[in-house]
């Protein structure tokens, strides 16, 4: 049976992939209020469509901290200081710096849902670690659509 220190981590990485969902929710929101040039249409749908796929998993995250005991996220002071996912306050930013900007940051995502896919099985939780490959798997279509208008 899995212990108090396995719950505790699998806790706190669910609330760092938590705070790292709503950094990039809120990137990705940016980005497409400001995206700017020949690609704005497709781009302005694209960022918004995975803008609310991401804010989707918010809850999803937040209720599996929850159902494992712990506490969840309280503030934007919270968020600041679980998420590994940079801030970025630019406006004026080339479309393809954001589609890059956006396509590293899943990256990123990838490497911290996979973290706490790892923390469910140390703790016993298989509807996190379930659940996390689909979470996965939305990140690399994210990452496979902005990497191809990159140019592959």
């Amino acid at each position: 049976m899995p212990g108090d220190n396995a719950k505790k981590a699998l806790i706190d990485s669910l609330n760092g992939l938590l705070a790292d969902l709503f950094a990039l929710y809120i990137k990705t929101k940016n980005f497409h209020w400001h995206v700017a040039g020949r690609q704005f249409r497709d781009l302005h749908l694209l960022f918004d469509e995975q803008a609310t796929e991401i804010f989707a998993l918010t809850d999803i995250v937040a209720e599996r901290v929850r159902k494992n005991g712990g506490g969840t996220l309280t503030s934007i002071g919270a968020i600041a200081g679980k998420s590994v996912i940079a801030d970025d306050d630019r406006s004026a930013l080339d479309a393809l710096d954001m589609v890059r900007t956006l396509r590293d940051d899943n990256v990123t995502l990838i490497a911290r849902i996979r973290a706490a896919k790892a923390a469910a099985g140390e703790a016993g939780d298989n509807a996190t670690d379930g659940a996390s490959d689909d979470w996965t798997d939305q990140a690399e279509q994210r990452v496979w659509f902005l990497t191809q208008i990159l140019g592959g």
